[in-house]
């Protein structure tokens, strides 16, 4: 099959583990990516990690972006909460502008935002949370691209807000047959098995399909692909991810920086 004109970006979200920094994990993922998304205070992170993050992400030349999520560090940005939108639009402008000083002062530039964890799985289908996601980013600024889960109306929303938007779908979790990503209290919600998470990539970014949780077909547009750092073995899966990608003849590359 010829692939000369597809490209796919591979990011990951970053800078959540301190462990993961200081025992070299998160830099053995870089050699594998091109994007990252950086927690940035919310869920996770510090002024400290984001540096160390950026910092690494200009030796691998990767696209950066800001993974703002939930203020909710006990429960990892993942619990779902019931916040004031202008709460969480004032929360989402805060992580962001922090990431970008911290970016500006390495010599960076914050070229994306994602959503992380329950903020992101809520706004797949909550328009008003969307919105305001996008009207926090806006505060800092609209020339940021927003990355949204691929066919959902948050993309609708993010693009409505005048952003330009990169539709995402994931390696390493499972889906449901609407299209949502299987929940995580389910066990059998992360692909662990780096073969399985690159046939999964593959099929995505070849032929627009990934097989949901029941065995029907979805369709699914994607123009980056996200594998968690936090999975068990994640550097092995990414490697595994990139180097079936690059043999099928299909380029890597951050859709950010387009």
């Amino acid at each position: 099959m010829d692939h000369a004109d597809l490209r796919i970006d591979l990011n990951c979200d970053m800078g959540e583990l301190p462990e993961a920094i200081a025992d070299g994990t998160q830099e053995a993922l870089m050699r594998s990516i091109t994007s990252v998304n950086i927690a940035c205070g919310g869920h996770a992170g510090d002024e400290q990690t984001m540096q160390t993050t950026i910092e690494q992400a200009l030796r691998w030349k990767l696209a950066i972006g800001a993974h703002p999520g939930y203020p909710d560090r006990v429960n990892f940005g993942r619990l779902e909460l019931k916040l004031p939108l202008n709460e969480i639009a004032a929360s989402i402008f805060e992580q962001v502008q922090t990431l970008a000083r911290i970016a500006d002062r390495c010599g960076a530039r914050v070229a994306h935002v994602k959503p992380h964890g329950a903020l992101y799985n809520q706004a797949v289908q909550n328009r008003e949370l969307a919105k305001a996601i996008a009207e926090g980013v806006a505060r800092w600024s609209r020339d940021a691209v927003l990355v949204g889960l691929a066919g959902s109306p948050m993309l609708d929303v993010f693009h409505a807000a005048g952003f330009a938007v990169v539709a995402e779908a994931f390696a390493d979790r499972r889906y449901e047959p609407d299209g949502t990503l299987r929940s995580r209290k389910f066990g059998d919600a992360l692909i662990r098995n780096p073969e399985e998470a690159a046939w999964q990539a593959l099929g995505i970014a070849e032929r627009g399909i990934v097989i949901a949780s029941d065995g029907s077909d979805i369709s699914i547009d994607a123009q980056t692909l996200c594998i968690h750092g936090d999975t068990p073995g994640a550097p092995e899966i990414a490697a595994t991810v990139a180097s079936t990608l690059r043999e099928a003849g299909i380029m890597l590359g951050a859709r950010s920086q387009s």
